[in-house]
Protein backbone atom coordinates (compact mmCIF):
# COMPACT_ATOMS: atom_id res chain seq x y z
CA UNK A 1 0.00 0.00 0.00
CA UNK A 2 1.05 3.60 -0.59
CA UNK A 3 0.37 6.27 2.01
CA UNK A 4 -1.86 9.13 0.86
CA UNK A 5 -1.13 11.60 3.66
CA UNK A 6 1.27 12.21 6.53
CA UNK A 7 0.55 14.06 9.74
CA UNK A 8 0.30 13.67 13.48
CA UNK A 9 -2.43 12.88 15.97
CA UNK A 10 -2.37 15.55 18.67
CA UNK A 11 -4.14 15.67 22.02
CA UNK A 12 -2.83 17.65 24.97
CA UNK A 13 0.96 17.52 24.79
CA UNK A 14 0.93 14.14 23.06
CA UNK A 15 2.03 14.01 19.43
CA UNK A 16 1.75 10.77 17.43
CA UNK A 17 3.25 10.95 13.90
CA UNK A 18 1.32 8.76 11.48
CA UNK A 19 0.98 7.80 7.82
CA UNK A 20 -2.53 7.46 6.38
CA UNK A 21 -3.55 4.64 4.02
CA UNK A 22 -6.88 3.90 2.33
CA UNK A 23 -8.36 0.92 4.16
CA UNK A 24 -10.73 -0.13 1.37
CA UNK A 25 -10.63 -0.64 -2.40
CA UNK A 26 -13.15 -1.16 -5.18
CA UNK A 27 -13.23 -4.71 -6.62
CA UNK A 28 -15.61 -3.90 -9.50
CA UNK A 29 -14.43 -4.82 -12.99
CA UNK A 30 -13.57 -1.65 -14.89
CA UNK A 31 -15.75 -1.04 -17.95
CA UNK A 32 -15.72 1.80 -20.48
CA UNK A 33 -18.26 2.93 -23.05
CA UNK A 34 -18.27 2.18 -26.79
CA UNK A 35 -20.56 3.00 -29.72
CA UNK A 36 -23.00 0.10 -30.24
CA UNK A 37 -22.83 0.47 -34.04
CA UNK A 38 -19.07 0.02 -34.53
CA UNK A 39 -17.50 -0.53 -31.10
CA UNK A 40 -15.66 2.80 -31.26
CA UNK A 41 -14.37 4.11 -27.93
CA UNK A 42 -16.38 6.96 -26.41
CA UNK A 43 -14.26 9.47 -24.50
CA UNK A 44 -15.06 12.05 -21.88
CA UNK A 45 -13.36 15.32 -22.69
CA UNK A 46 -13.06 18.58 -20.75
CA UNK A 47 -13.94 21.19 -23.36
CA UNK A 48 -13.77 24.95 -22.78
CA UNK A 49 -17.11 26.53 -23.70
CA UNK A 50 -15.41 29.77 -24.83
CA UNK A 51 -12.81 28.51 -27.33
CA UNK A 52 -14.16 24.96 -27.83
CA UNK A 53 -10.75 23.40 -27.16
CA UNK A 54 -9.98 20.35 -25.02
CA UNK A 55 -8.26 21.55 -21.84
CA UNK A 56 -5.57 19.56 -20.04
CA UNK A 57 -6.33 18.79 -16.41
CA UNK A 58 -3.29 20.83 -15.29
CA UNK A 59 -4.94 23.99 -16.67
CA UNK A 60 -8.31 23.52 -14.97
CA UNK A 61 -9.27 25.65 -11.97
CA UNK A 62 -12.38 25.50 -9.83
CA UNK A 63 -15.14 28.12 -9.70
CA UNK A 64 -18.28 29.06 -7.79
CA UNK A 65 -21.23 30.90 -9.26
CA UNK A 66 -24.16 32.47 -7.41
CA UNK A 67 -26.34 32.61 -10.50
CA UNK A 68 -25.09 36.01 -11.68
CA UNK A 69 -21.36 36.11 -10.92
CA UNK A 70 -18.59 33.51 -11.01
CA UNK A 71 -15.59 33.44 -8.69
CA UNK A 72 -12.56 31.55 -10.02
CA UNK A 73 -10.58 29.73 -7.32
CA UNK A 74 -7.06 28.62 -8.23
CA UNK A 75 -4.98 25.82 -6.74
CA UNK A 76 -2.88 28.48 -4.98
CA UNK A 77 -6.05 29.95 -3.45
CA UNK A 78 -7.03 26.56 -2.05
CA UNK A 79 -3.52 25.85 -0.78
CA UNK A 80 -3.53 29.17 1.10
CA UNK A 81 -6.46 28.14 3.30
CA UNK A 82 -5.25 27.53 6.88
CA UNK A 83 -7.15 24.26 7.23
CA UNK A 84 -5.46 22.79 4.16
CA UNK A 85 -1.99 23.68 5.43
CA UNK A 86 -2.49 21.85 8.72
CA UNK A 87 -0.93 18.40 9.03
CA UNK A 88 -2.47 17.63 12.38
CA UNK A 89 -5.27 15.28 13.33
CA UNK A 90 -6.65 17.13 16.34
CA UNK A 91 -8.45 15.11 19.00
CA UNK A 92 -11.53 17.08 20.06
CA UNK A 93 -12.96 14.63 22.59
CA UNK A 94 -13.15 10.98 23.62
CA UNK A 95 -16.67 9.53 23.52
CA UNK A 96 -18.24 6.15 24.36
CA UNK A 97 -17.87 4.02 21.24
CA UNK A 98 -21.54 3.03 21.17
CA UNK A 99 -22.63 6.68 20.82
CA UNK A 100 -21.54 6.90 17.18
CA UNK A 101 -24.36 5.97 14.81
CA UNK A 102 -22.99 3.80 11.93
CA UNK A 103 -25.00 5.89 9.44
CA UNK A 104 -22.42 8.64 9.92
CA UNK A 105 -19.43 6.53 8.79
CA UNK A 106 -18.01 7.49 5.39
CA UNK A 107 -14.47 6.35 4.40
CA UNK A 108 -11.95 4.30 6.35
CA UNK A 109 -8.18 4.78 6.63
CA UNK A 110 -5.45 2.83 8.38
CA UNK A 111 -2.90 4.77 10.41
CA UNK A 112 0.72 3.56 10.59
CA UNK A 113 3.30 4.88 13.09
CA UNK A 114 5.66 7.31 11.35
CA UNK A 115 8.49 7.63 13.86
CA UNK A 116 11.47 5.60 15.08
CA UNK A 117 9.56 4.65 18.20
CA UNK A 118 5.94 3.46 18.08
CA UNK A 119 5.44 3.85 21.84
CA UNK A 120 3.10 6.88 21.61
CA UNK A 121 1.08 5.07 18.92
CA UNK A 122 0.76 1.90 20.99
CA UNK A 123 -0.06 3.92 24.11
CA UNK A 124 -2.97 5.65 22.36
CA UNK A 125 -4.22 2.36 20.91
CA UNK A 126 -4.11 0.59 24.26
CA UNK A 127 -5.81 3.52 25.99
CA UNK A 128 -8.70 3.50 23.51
CA UNK A 129 -9.06 -0.27 23.93
CA UNK A 130 -9.09 -0.29 27.72
CA UNK A 131 -11.40 2.70 28.11
CA UNK A 132 -13.76 1.57 25.31
CA UNK A 133 -13.65 5.08 23.92
CA UNK A 134 -13.47 6.50 20.42
CA UNK A 135 -11.59 9.71 19.66
CA UNK A 136 -13.50 12.34 17.70
CA UNK A 137 -10.95 14.20 15.58
CA UNK A 138 -10.79 16.98 13.00
CA UNK A 139 -8.28 17.36 10.17
CA UNK A 140 -7.94 18.53 6.57
CA UNK A 141 -7.53 16.12 3.67
CA UNK A 142 -7.81 16.79 -0.07
CA UNK A 143 -9.16 20.32 0.26
CA UNK A 144 -11.84 19.42 2.78
CA UNK A 145 -12.19 19.74 6.54
CA UNK A 146 -12.99 16.33 7.94
CA UNK A 147 -14.69 15.08 11.06
CA UNK A 148 -13.67 11.53 11.94
CA UNK A 149 -13.75 8.75 14.50
CA UNK A 150 -10.39 7.35 15.58
CA UNK A 151 -10.73 3.83 16.96
CA UNK A 152 -8.92 0.52 17.24
CA UNK A 153 -9.05 -2.21 14.58
CA UNK A 154 -6.98 -5.17 15.73
CA UNK A 155 -3.40 -3.92 16.12
CA UNK A 156 -4.01 -0.79 14.04
CA UNK A 157 -5.55 2.62 14.63
CA UNK A 158 -8.42 3.13 12.21
CA UNK A 159 -9.61 6.56 11.09
CA UNK A 160 -13.20 6.68 9.81
CA UNK A 161 -14.44 9.95 8.41
CA UNK A 162 -17.90 10.99 9.57
CA UNK A 163 -20.67 12.78 7.75
CA UNK A 164 -21.35 16.25 9.11
CA UNK A 165 -24.62 16.66 10.96
CA UNK A 166 -26.34 18.47 8.09
CA UNK A 167 -25.35 15.70 5.67
CA UNK A 168 -27.52 13.08 7.39
CA UNK A 169 -31.15 13.28 6.32
CA UNK A 170 -34.09 12.82 8.64
CA UNK A 171 -36.34 9.87 7.83
CA UNK A 172 -39.70 11.59 7.66
CA UNK A 173 -42.23 9.31 5.99
CA UNK A 174 -45.97 9.80 6.35
CA UNK A 175 -46.43 6.02 6.24
CA UNK A 176 -44.70 5.83 9.63
CA UNK A 177 -47.58 7.78 11.17
CA UNK A 178 -49.68 4.61 11.09
CA UNK A 179 -49.76 2.67 14.34
CA UNK A 180 -50.70 -0.93 13.45
CA UNK A 181 -51.35 -3.33 16.30
CA UNK A 182 -48.73 -6.07 16.72
CA UNK A 183 -49.88 -8.99 18.86
CA UNK A 184 -47.66 -10.81 21.34
CA UNK A 185 -48.03 -14.00 19.27
CA UNK A 186 -46.85 -12.28 16.09
CA UNK A 187 -43.87 -10.81 17.91
CA UNK A 188 -42.98 -14.21 19.35
CA UNK A 189 -43.13 -15.90 15.93
CA UNK A 190 -41.03 -13.13 14.41
CA UNK A 191 -38.42 -13.55 17.16
CA UNK A 192 -38.30 -17.30 16.45
CA UNK A 193 -37.67 -16.61 12.78
CA UNK A 194 -34.82 -14.25 13.66
CA UNK A 195 -33.38 -16.87 15.99
CA UNK A 196 -33.43 -19.48 13.22
CA UNK A 197 -31.25 -17.21 11.07
CA UNK A 198 -28.90 -16.20 13.90
CA UNK A 199 -25.13 -16.51 13.22
CA UNK A 200 -21.82 -14.78 13.77
CA UNK A 201 -20.98 -12.37 10.96
CA UNK A 202 -18.17 -13.68 8.73
CA UNK A 203 -17.61 -11.33 5.75
CA UNK A 204 -15.55 -13.97 3.89
CA UNK A 205 -18.69 -16.10 3.46
CA UNK A 206 -20.23 -13.55 1.12
CA UNK A 207 -19.35 -13.04 -2.55
CA UNK A 208 -20.21 -10.32 -5.04
CA UNK A 209 -22.06 -12.64 -7.41
CA UNK A 210 -22.62 -9.95 -10.03
CA UNK A 211 -18.88 -9.35 -10.46
CA UNK A 212 -18.20 -13.09 -10.57
CA UNK A 213 -20.81 -13.60 -13.30
CA UNK A 214 -19.55 -10.54 -15.19
CA UNK A 215 -16.01 -11.98 -15.19
CA UNK A 216 -17.37 -15.33 -16.41
CA UNK A 217 -19.23 -13.55 -19.22
CA UNK A 218 -16.07 -11.67 -20.28
CA UNK A 219 -13.93 -14.83 -20.19
CA UNK A 220 -16.53 -16.74 -22.22
CA UNK A 221 -16.61 -14.03 -24.90
CA UNK A 222 -12.80 -13.98 -25.07
CA UNK A 223 -12.64 -17.77 -25.36
CA UNK A 224 -15.26 -17.75 -28.12
CA UNK A 225 -13.35 -15.09 -30.06
CA UNK A 226 -16.12 -12.59 -29.56
CA UNK A 227 -13.77 -9.61 -29.24
CA UNK A 228 -12.14 -6.88 -31.34
CA UNK A 229 -8.61 -5.48 -31.38
CA UNK A 230 -8.39 -2.73 -28.77
CA UNK A 231 -6.56 -0.31 -31.09
CA UNK A 232 -9.44 -0.52 -33.57
CA UNK A 233 -11.85 0.88 -30.98
CA UNK A 234 -10.00 4.21 -31.04
CA UNK A 235 -10.58 4.75 -34.79
CA UNK A 236 -8.38 6.40 -37.42
CA UNK A 237 -9.05 9.98 -36.27
CA UNK A 238 -7.73 9.22 -32.80
CA UNK A 239 -4.59 7.61 -34.26
CA UNK A 240 -3.99 10.64 -36.47
CA UNK A 241 -4.43 12.97 -33.51
CA UNK A 242 -1.86 10.99 -31.54
CA UNK A 243 0.61 11.01 -34.42
CA UNK A 244 0.24 14.75 -34.97
CA UNK A 245 0.26 15.69 -31.31
CA UNK A 246 -3.45 16.55 -31.37
CA UNK A 247 -5.36 17.71 -28.31
CA UNK A 248 -7.80 14.79 -28.00
CA UNK A 249 -7.24 13.47 -24.47
CA UNK A 250 -9.28 11.33 -22.16
CA UNK A 251 -9.24 12.12 -18.45
CA UNK A 252 -6.70 9.47 -17.39
CA UNK A 253 -4.28 10.45 -20.16
CA UNK A 254 -4.59 14.12 -19.18
CA UNK A 255 -3.83 13.23 -15.58
CA UNK A 256 -0.80 11.14 -16.59
CA UNK A 257 0.67 13.88 -18.76
CA UNK A 258 0.06 16.52 -16.10
CA UNK A 259 1.90 14.46 -13.51
CA UNK A 260 4.84 13.87 -15.87
CA UNK A 261 5.12 17.60 -16.64
CA UNK A 262 5.01 18.41 -12.95
CA UNK A 263 7.78 15.91 -12.24
CA UNK A 264 9.87 17.31 -15.07
CA UNK A 265 9.58 20.85 -13.72
CA UNK A 266 10.46 19.66 -10.24
CA UNK A 267 13.50 17.84 -11.60
CA UNK A 268 14.77 20.96 -13.38
CA UNK A 269 14.57 23.00 -10.18
CA UNK A 270 16.23 20.38 -7.98
CA UNK A 271 19.08 19.76 -10.45
CA UNK A 272 20.41 23.25 -9.84
CA UNK A 273 20.94 22.57 -6.16
CA UNK A 274 21.91 18.89 -5.90
CA UNK A 275 22.93 15.93 -7.99
CA UNK A 276 20.01 14.01 -9.46
CA UNK A 277 19.04 10.75 -7.80
CA UNK A 278 16.85 7.87 -8.85
CA UNK A 279 13.42 7.69 -7.31
CA UNK A 280 10.67 5.14 -7.57
CA UNK A 281 7.99 6.07 -10.10
CA UNK A 282 4.67 6.96 -8.57
CA UNK A 283 1.26 6.48 -10.06
CA UNK A 284 -1.08 9.50 -10.13
CA UNK A 285 -3.48 9.65 -7.14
Amino acid sequence: MRSIWKGAITFGLVNVPVKVYSATEDHDISLHQVHDADGGRIRYQRVCEIDGKVVEYAHIDKAYDDGERTVIITADDLASLPAEKSREIDVVEFVPSDQIDPIRFDRSYYLEPDSKSSKAYVLLRRTLEETDRTAIVQFALRQKSRLAALRVQGEVLLLQTLLWDDEVRDAKFTSLNDRPTVSAKELEMSARLVDSYSADFEPSKFTDEYQVQLRQLIDAKLEAGDAVDTEETFGESAKNDEDSGGEVLDLMEALRQSVEKSRAKGGEKSSTTRAPRKTAAKKPA
